[in-house]
């Protein structure tokens, strides 16, 4: 057991990242006591009941009072809300982060209700699955992930370096950027793959000479791979993609491009194009399995909930 990193930790939304988290925390004791708020009466009591949390609250003021570290793990758009509602009990000396998926929205809409005197560093640990709610987590989430931290100009160094080593305890990797870089980079990463593979599916959906049946039946790999990220929740996604549409359509745009350029190479029998593309693209899969991000096993050696 490490010693504590944070006294009182609060984590308003309680899904898969926040449940991760305080699964995380506990199996490792980074935290003496772990507050928890949800929306719902029944997302707080299957969080008690789950047991990463050793408080619940039926507000997310309640949850923050006291806390040395608040993390907003909410959809995008309700942060500014939530972070209103905490702002006037938030102790001196705290430290408000989340984990959203955009950060210039969210530094946008939660920094005007940060008090002088609490520290925002706004993160974002690049780690999920599918699954959603208070009992999907697992405390290996995070670990060989990275989390990307995107301070503010002027954020107190002991605050980031504080929440810099929770994360690394976790089993995250670390890295700091500027929050635009950080939006551009997601836009190539996740969000854009992310609208794809639901236009996918909606593709599917729409084909009248394929039926539903026979998309279920025969969803060879391909198929099947797109279908697991189109499961996320779709709350989240919405608000990513109204939070980060500069960044995505820019990203949509250099997409519908290469989508063009690869039509002509088809229609026109174009074989050397076409093979010299796909290997130029095969390379950079292979460097994500190098850099130990994903496997070559058929089921990519995801990590299941609960193992």
């Amino acid at each position: 057991m490490n010693t504590p990193i944070y006294d009182r930790v609060a984590l308003i939304g309680l899904g898969l990242i926040a449940s991760s988290m305080g699964h995380a925390m506990k199996a490792a004791g980074l935290a003496r006591h772990i507050a928890g708020h949800a929306k719902t009466e029944a997302t707080r009591a299957a969080a008690l009941e789950v047991g990463f949390c050793d408080s619940m609250h039926a507000t997310a003021a309640g949850a923050a009072a006291e806390a040395d570290l608040v993390v907003l793990c909410v959809p995008v758009g309700a942060m500014g809300e939530i972070a209103a509602a905490i702002g006037p009990v938030l102790a001196a000396g705290a430290t408000v982060t989340d984990v959203g998926s955009v950060k210039r929205a969210v530094i946008a809409t939660v920094a005007p209700h940060v008090p002088t005197g609490v520290h925002f560093v706004p993160g974002h640990p690049l780690a999920g699955t599918e699954h959603s709610g208070p009992r999907s987590g697992f405390a290996t989430l995070f670990r060989n992930r990275w989390c990307i931290l995107t301070p503010p100009a002027g954020t107190d160094r002991t605050a980031v370096a504080r929440l810099r080593a929770l994360w690394a305890a976790m089993g995250s990797n670390v890295e700091e950027m500027d929050a635009e870089h950080h939006d551009l980079v997601l836009a190539v990463t996740s969000h854009t793959p992310h609208l794809i593979a639901y236009t996918m599916v909606g593709v599917a959906d729409d084909l009248e000479r394929v039926t539903d049946s026979e998309v279920i039946k025969f969803s060879a790999a391909g198929f099947r791979d797109f279908t697991r990220i189109a499961a996320s929740d779709p709350t989240m996604w919405r608000d990513v993609f109204l939070s980060n549409r500069d960044a995505t359509l820019e990203i949509l745009g250099r997409f519908t491009e290469e989508l063009f350029a690869l039509q002509r190479a088809i229609r026109m029998g174009d074989g050397p194009l076409l093979h010299a593309y796909f290997t130029r693209t095969r390379a950079i899969r292979r460097g994500i399995i190098e850099a130990g991000q994903d496997t070559s096993a058929p089921d990519f050696g995801r990590v299941k909930a609960g193992t």
